[in-house]
């Protein structure tokens, strides 16, 4: 009888912890949201991606338009374009969010770590019960969520208008594209967030990781039979599964893998370097 008590005692006690650890960590993301919203960045954000998705299909519509009106052209010059499938569109638009899209998120992103250490705010949190691994995945959650809301809304508008203005496209293909791009934005925040981490300029952070999305692309891209199983092919999937279909369904599932084990890497990573920084000594 007694050791059912003292049982029943060590599950009591045991639990407490593991759900104060959990509403700690729960308590961290609503702030990281709180300060996104107090600083508009979860109004603009998805403003910049919706306006991004609806500026592509509408100005390859008015494209011909807009040639014809530029005034630059002989007297008389009849404008043909082809009119360019749905897909297509939608691919483009993956082109857009994969140029300003990414530079909007990483601009958002540079300061989430580097810049709370220089303010020493790092060290205010992280003397309270709270894990570095707790702090580092609260900013990494509430930037995912911000990314997502932005890329889902800005994608939703491109369809829609699409559909509208050109033809309609799948939805389970462009729910596929979606999570695909939506995978490789998730990595690009968070190297963001672990050159944040590693510097304490923001700056640095935001060139560092812009510079390393922008080198995995053209690595892909250049050797495409050594580096397909690279992160930066997500692009180049997400693109495929909207317009022609993904081929190499192998690799593709390695690249998937990798990605999210490079995720998990460097999340670890961030929190590693945090942890044996000055800002928490």
């Amino acid at each position: 009888m007694s050791t059912n008590v003292w049982g029943h005692a060590q599950l009591g006690a045991a639990k407490p912890a593991y759900t104060s650890s959990f509403a700690r960590f729960v308590v961290m993301v609503q702030k990281e949201l709180l300060e996104l919203l107090r600083s508009y960045k979860l109004l603009w954000v998805p403003l910049v991606f919706i306006l991004l998705g609806i500026m592509q299909p509408v100005s390859t519509y008015f494209m011909p338009v807009i040639l014809e009106k530029a005034g630059s052209l002989p007297e008389g010059t009849v404008i043909e374009i082809p009119t360019p499938l749905g897909s297509e569109v939608l691919a483009q638009t993956l082109q857009q969010f994969g140029t300003i899209g990414v530079l909007v998120l990483v601009l958002v992103c540079m300061g989430t770590v580097s810049g709370e250490r220089s303010s020493g705010t790092a060290s205010l949190i992280l003397v309270k019960p709270v894990s570095v691994l707790s702090f580092i995945g609260s900013k990494w959650t509430a930037m995912l969520l911000l990314t997502w809301g932005a890329l889902i809304v800005g994608y939703f508008a491109a369809w829609y208008y699409t559909g509208l203005l050109f033809e309609e496209v799948s939805f389970a293909k462009m729910v596929g594209s979606l999570l695909i791009f939506g995978l490789w934005l998730s990595f690009l925040v968070t190297i963001t967030i672990l050159f944040s981490a590693l510097l304490r300029s923001p700056a640095a952070a935001a060139f560092s990781a812009l510079g390393g999305a922008v080198g995995l692309t053209l690595l892909a891209g250049l050797f495409p039979k050594q580096l397909g199983w690279s992160p930066g092919t997500l692009s180049g999937f997400a693109s495929a599964s909207v317009t022609t279909g993904i081929a190499n369904t192998s690799r593709f599932g390695l690249v998937i893998a990798l990605t999210i084990i490079g995720i998990a890497a460097a999340i670890a990573l961030s929190a590693w370097v945090l942890r044996r920084s000055s800002a928490v000594e």
